[in-house]
């Protein structure tokens, strides 16, 4: 491949020799959303051929990586090989996709550390600022606060404390200040270039935190080095300037990547509804909708009920988010029944509205009206701007605090879920009641249990704690626990038993499956319709009452 000269446009080695051992190595990377796949294979390509750069420290505003793909592939090469002069340290809001980064982690093999991606995404933008770090509630009262875990994963990080989280005490208020050092090395990505080195993100699902982890890195005395991934570059005056995303001269050099390491999410080379080229209208959007009537779509259903009833309440559309999982199959449920102009969902990645994805694609959205910048997507959560969000859960205590993934001798990190659970006035925790191998059936209105869930989710003591449900309780959040057989809604003295599922035993089907009793009182029947084929009917519900 050919470069012009007199420009930006380089090959990946004279780019990346220019990094020093020991840098701090920032990375843009939702998955494989925005992740420069091609400069992070390159850069490691470059140290196993000629021992440099190495000692390497990697941040990202959430992972650079799914299975077998970007910081993945590296990780599973060094764990394999036993060659761990490259890599120093890891801080990453999520590496639930990468097993073999969670291998070198739990081993003490590199430092570990997570953060919440909201909190990765603004502390970019702080450094960029040129102030100490982040400074919020979120984390208080879970693992990330100092005075349990503080995001430390393992010894070595628990020994060098290279990023850490401190208590500060202002009027009389507790915060947690995430601090640590800036990047001197930024791999980002965008679609096109111009010569002059400004980067336009046409074709990219998201927009992410890309922006302010190249300003971080040049922020201070100390001027990083930007790196920018590309799939072309056009001549100046190509990009028009309201299309740039990043200036060109906070970029060093522009690297032109093969498609096949520019995919636009884990499984999807490119679609143009992804990337907002397209926005279909309603009636293309019906595609979305989920056919099969199970226990997700049972949960998915009542969590759309419920925001379905907030428009009723409130008389307005809502803003709504969506956690990975179930609560993304709440998306389809809204499609399906037809009630997107009363209930807009985002997705912490940046969309609004559309198709939420699944799974290693999750971040993308098909068919948004609106895509932002991270930071500005998480601070709708913190600020208390939605309305409610549904996020998944993995254990609930009875005290009502959630562990949303950390499964016990594995590291997945927090991913969005504290900022988002920190901040949303109302919460509906949604997920099915147990876990395991099991045989469950939605079928004539009814709900078969014909062989249940080993592994219980109701539980005593959880993994972790990711949310706090006193701190909850003293915001005066609203919080519902949502599945297929049983919802409950959280009292100042724990969980409440609100509703059960038709053709449900309490005693067999839902006390036998928790390690603790909940309160129970009157409790009601959940709404039949949930349980049937063919639509809710939320549509018409809502719109009869907003006649009134």
């Amino acid at each position: 491949m050919s470069y012009s000269k007199g420009t930006k446009v380089v090959n990946p080695e004279e780019a990346l020799s220019k990094i020093r051992d020991g840098s701090i190595v920032a990375v843009s990377g939702f998955n494989m959303l925005t992740t420069p796949e091609y400069l992070l294979l390159k850069l490691y390509e470059l140290y196993k051929r000629t021992g440099h750069p190495k000692d390497l420290f990697f941040i990202s505003d959430t992972l650079p990586a799914a299975p077998n793909m970007g910081f993945d592939l590296i990780a599973k090469d060094i764990y394999e090989n036993k060659d761990y002069g490259f890599l120093r340290g890891v801080l990453f809001p999520y590496v639930g996709w990468s097993e073999y980064t969670q291998k070198l982690i739990l081993e003490n093999l590199i430092e570990g550390y997570t953060w919440p991606i909201g909190i990765m995404a603004w502390w970019f933008r702080e450094v960029a600022c040129g102030r100490p770090g982040v400074l919020t509630k979120v984390g208080l009262g879970t693992f990330l606060d100092p005075r349990y875990e503080g995001g430390l994963l393992n010894d070595l990080a628990r020994e060098r404390k290279t990023y850490r989280v401190t208590l500060v005490s202002l009027d009389g208020e507790e915060y947690l200040l995430y601090k640590g050092p800036k990047p001197n090395v930024a791999l980002i990505r965008g679609t096109t270039a111009d010569e002059m080195g400004n980067v336009r993100m046409e074709e990219e699902g998201i927009l992410g935190t890309v922006l302010n982890i190249a300003q971080a890195s040049k922020a201070g005395r100390e001027k990083g080095l930007v790196v920018a991934q590309v799939l072309r570059v056009t001549p100046f005056g190509g990009i028009k300037p309201k299309e740039v995303t990043v200036p060109g001269p906070l970029i060093d050099y522009i690297v032109i990547a093969p498609r096949e390491r520019h995919k636009q999410s884990a499984s999807i080379d490119y679609d143009p509804l992804i990337a907002g080229v397209v926005i279909p209208s309603k009636s293309m959007t019906a595609y979305a909708s989920s056919n099969e009537l199970n226990t997700r779509k049972v949960v998915a259903r009542r969590v759309a009920l419920e925001m379905s009833r907030l428009v009723m309440k409130f008389g307005r559309p809502i803003i709504i988010n969506l956690g990975i999982g179930i609560p993304a199959e709440v998306a389809r449920v809204v499609l399906e029944e037809e009630i997107t102009d009363y209930i807009f969902p985002t997705v912490e990645s940046g969309p609004w509205g559309g198709d939420a994805l699944y799974g290693a694609d999750f971040g993308a959205s098909r068919g948004p009206y609106a895509i932002l910048h991270m930071p500005d997507q998480f601070a709708l959560y913190e600020g208390g701007i939605i309305d409610a969000a549904s996020l998944g859960f993995m254990q609930i205590n009875e005290r009502g605090d959630v562990n949303p993934s950390v499964v016990a001798n594995r590291v997945t990190g927090p991913g969005g879920f504290p900022v988002i659970s920190s901040g949303s006035p109302r919460i509906y925790f949604a997920g099915e009641f147990t876990a395991g191998d099991r045989d469950i059936e939605v079928k004539n209105g009814q709900l078969l249990i014909n062989k249940d869930g080993p592994v219980l989710k109701f539980v005593k003591t959880l993994n972790k704690t990711v949310w706090n449900a006193s701190e909850g309780l003293k915001k005066g959040q609203e919080v519902m626990y949502i599945t297929e057989r049983a919802v409950f809604k959280l009292t100042p003295n724990g969980l409440k038993l609100i509703e059960v599922a038709p053709n449900i035993d309490i005693e067999k089907h839902i006390l036998s499956k928790m390690e603790f009793k909940p309160i129970i009182e009157d409790y009601e029947l959940m709404d039949p319709r949930l349980f049937k084929e063919g639509k809710v009917g939320l549509k018409e519900e809502i719109e009869k009452a907003l006649r009134r």
